[in-house]
């Protein structure tokens, strides 16, 4: 651990601090139809697209009408991308490199993916997608992943908002606005930006290089600016390159790769003064970016330290600088980023639902790789999924107030709303299906040797992590990996892309179905017995909740894993 660690984390901290407020405003202004910069353009083009796709704008919607379009919306999108994949091979356009269909369980596995905002890769996106694939199948599905997160925790909260109201709002609408106002400006700026700092942005064909001792190198590129900008703003994840954000094409430059691990959080990070300034309560949005502050500075320093000391087991061996050195271990890590921004870059990436890793998370040692896996197990709710962290963070904060209340002895009170056993329940049964679909999962492929184990590269506690952050992963929305286990067979792309369903759709339902019965309640004036959601005590609580529930669902059975190789390193036994 260096002071030059600690201070490149402070300013990213201290930048992201600054662009919570005009961001929040900015989202909120968009979402809510006020005026923005871009309307005299933008304006015209939302009325067109109303009324090419028969949308009645006036008209909103209950939350189940809300969900089916949301899902219908995505089954729809999913199934297009599915038949790009399989019709590569024949679909010559943008494909240069005359690349093959997809494989039917690949292609399903992607499709799922893509749809759910995991970008999962089971493949390597150089030899297996075309250019045509990667713009109109996987980079529109990083768009509009990304702006279903965030309708569903705008939904959430104009159910906190509104009272005796039978609506939430209207799906059309809010995806429309998201993505005309916030994702397609946000991409074409952030896309500028990254071709100036040498990220590639073309059609042509691979570049075929003659090296110094006289053999051939092909020189992958495309079109990567484009996707890489939505891919970080959307925090959607799945590169355009296998190596994703360590391959210099995607992230050239210190500043290129301090703007990436930035746009991952902005949005996310914004939400938090969004959600204060929809409900009037500025003090509750900063009291929830407290509480999410405070994990993801506890989760950094935890992997940085762990990082930054040498591999026990190397003890007396030559160490060098690609292996563990004195300084700490920097094992799959890229020598140009050094140990302080791999770690950054990986809490990030695994606090939100974005697996565009900059390092190897299956070189971390036990202690780092049992931080980062921790962080995909409490939802994503360190910021998150743009949307999905907010809206899984309010779960928390139902929960948290209803055990307040019960502390008190008094029905329990959310910015208004009594939070009854309707609330609960919905808010439990978000909570208890994330361990439900990892642990069942994992659970059979552990014990089944020709579907999970067979493709496995390292026995032993090892081995299980790599199932467990697979399946955590999956179902959590993320999308990183540990990569020593080969999950491009049948069984995993299936399943996995079966639980990256279950993980994104059926947790959403709860949250909308919250909030179409918060906005049909009334409104009650604060009272003595009220908790202070806008204190600094509110965020304390609010982390001792997620803190807790998360050591019940999750660690005794998903931390087994890295707890015996540390155990197993520091005695010094291999796993």
């Amino acid at each position: 651990m260096t002071a030059n660690g600690w201070i490149q984390f402070a300013i990213y901290c201290f930048v992201l601090l600054l662009s919570v407020k005009p961001v929040g405003i900015y989202l909120a202004r968009a979402i809510e139809g006020e005026r923005t910069l871009f309307d005299p353009i933008l304006r015209p083009a939302e009325s067109f697209l109303y009324k090419l796709c028969g949308i009645k704008a006036d008209r909103e919607m209950n939350w189940r009408e809300y969900a089916f379009a949301l899902l219908g919306f995505s089954v729809v999108s999913m199934l297009i991308t599915y038949g790009i994949e399989r019709m590569q091979a024949i679909l010559h356009l943008w494909n240069p490199q005359r690349l093959a269909a997809v494989a039917p369980d690949l292609a399903w596995n992607t499709a799922a993916s893509f749809t759910t905002n995991t970008n999962w890769q089971s493949y390597t996106p150089e030899s297996t997608m075309s250019y045509l694939t990667e713009m109109t199948g996987l980079a529109t599905h990083n768009f509009f992943s990304a702006a279903v997160g965030i309708v569903v925790a705008i939904a959430l909260i104009r159910g906190i908002k509104r009272t005796e109201s039978s609506t939430i709002g209207n799906f059309w609408v809010d995806i429309t606005r998201i993505l005309l106002w916030i994702l397609l400006p946000g991409s074409i700026l952030f896309a500028i930006f990254l071709v100036s700092q040498g990220v590639p942005q073309n059609l042509n064909s691979y570049t075929t290089a003659h090296t110094l001792d006289g053999s051939t190198q092909v020189i992958a590129q495309g079109p990567v600016a484009s996707q890489e900008a939505i891919k970080m703003l959307g925090t959607n994840g799945g590169g355009f390159f296998n190596a994703n954000s360590a391959h210099p094409f995607e992230n050239p430059t210190p500043l290129s790769n301090f703007a990436e691990i930035l746009s991952i959080f902005i949005i996310p990070a914004g939400l938090t003064f969004t959600l204060g300034r929809m409900t009037g309560s500025p003090g509750h949005g900063w009291a929830v970016f407290a509480a999410m502050l405070t994990f993801f500075i506890v989760g950094f320093a935890a992997v940085y330290w762990a990082e930054s000391h040498p591999i026990p087991l190397l003890h007396g061996f030559t160490q060098t600088q690609t292996t563990s050195s004195p300084s700490g271990n920097m094992e799959g890590k890229e020598v140009r980023f050094g140990i302080a921004d791999s770690a950054l870059f990986a809490t990030v990436t695994t606090d939100a639902s974005c697996g565009a890793v900059n390092s190897m998370h299956d070189s971390f040692t036990p202690l780092g790789g049992l931080v980062v896996l921790a962080n995909i197990m409490l939802g994503e709710v360190i910021f998150g999924g743009v949307g999905s962290g907010l809206y899984g963070m309010l779960i928390f904060v139902i929960l948290a107030v209803f055990i307040a209340g019960l502390m008190v002895g008094r029905t329990p009170e959310y910015l208004g709303k009594k939070i009854e056993s309707y609330d609960v329940k919905m808010a439990m049964l978000y909570v208890l299906t994330f361990p439900l679909i990892i642990l069942t999962l994992a659970a059979l492929f552990v014990v089944s040797p020709k579907i999970g184990l067979s493709s496995l590269n390292n026995p032993g506690p090892h081995g299980l992590t790599e199932i467990l952050y697979a399946f955590t992963s999956g179902a959590g929305n993320n999308g990183s990996s540990f990569a020593g286990l080969n999950a491009n067979t049948w069984w995993y792309n299936v399943m996995l892309g079966w639980e990256m369903l279950i993980g994104r759709f059926l947790m959403m339902i709860p949250v909308l179905a919250l909030a179409g019965n918060l906005a049909q309640k009334k409104s009650v004036p604060p009272s003595s017995g009220t908790f202070p959601v806008t204190t600094p005590l509110f965020a304390v609580l609010l982390v001792g909740v997620v803190t807790i529930l998360g050591a019940l669902t999750f660690f005794p059975a998903l931390s087994l894993g890295p707890i015996l190789e540390h155990l197993m390193v520091q005695s010094g036994h291999m796993f």
